[in-house]
């Protein structure tokens, strides 16, 4: 009878536990059961339903692609705190160094191999070699990378899935060096000089 109170005990704690630390690491709560759009005098099945992956796992694009599903591109994520995206790697292809500001992620490998990491408040380093099957999580906030190192030609394809309707996605790279910070600024930072900052910046910048 104690034992069987005991794990009840410690069960109803854990489920407390989580659920405060779901409702932390979420959106805020909103006080209906969904957000409408602005104006809408009604709403059916047709706000709910994304169909912008529709024929995504066809493609092989030619370079890193990422298709997302956030509050953006579906509105009736807003206020729900989920979202995904689909990231396809072509050989080579790499989701360079990034944070996601409001949300972890968890990333699921459906197809081909990744070389995955983040690196902790500390500058350590934790990286795996994922297949097909494999999860990762990437905690929030933390700067992490994907990147398909085959060399057979195969694609890599994932999806991931976030704690947020807008994760929010800052590129280290584009962040860096295609924001306008001084050059001589990240000379002193990178210690190098201002030339091979400057080639850096012309690497990063959009193609016409």
């Amino acid at each position: 009878m104690a034992s069987a109170l005991l794990k009840y005990s410690v069960f109803t704690l854990l489920a407390v536990f989580a659920t405060f630390w779901v409702a932390k690491a979420s959106d805020p709560n909103i006080l209906s059961d969904f957000i409408a759009p602005a104006n809408s005098t009604s709403v059916d099945g047709n706000y709910f339903t994304f169909n912008g992956l529709r024929g995504i796992f066809s493609q092989t694009p030619p370079n890193f692609k990422v298709t997302k599903a956030s509050m953006v591109e579906f509105p009736a994520l807003n206020g729900q705190s989920v979202s995904i995206a689909v990231l396809q790697f072509p050989t080579g292809g790499v989701n360079p160094p990034h944070t996601h500001p409001r949300s972890a992620e968890l990333l699921f490998l459906v197809q081909g191999s990744l070389e995955v990491g983040f690196i902790d408040t500390t500058n350590k380093l934790y990286n795996q070699t994922l297949q097909v099957g494999d999860m990762f999580i990437f905690p929030k906030g933390l700067v992490h990378f994907q990147y398909n190192a085959d060399a057979a030609n195969r694609t890599a394809t994932a999806i991931s899935a976030f704690g947020s309707a807008n994760a929010g996605t800052s590129s280290i790279p584009a962040t860096v060096f295609t924001t306008g910070i001084d050059d001589a600024i990240l000379a002193k930072a990178f210690k190098t000089d201002t030339a091979t900052i400057q080639n850096i910046k012309v690497g990063l910048a959009p193609k016409a």
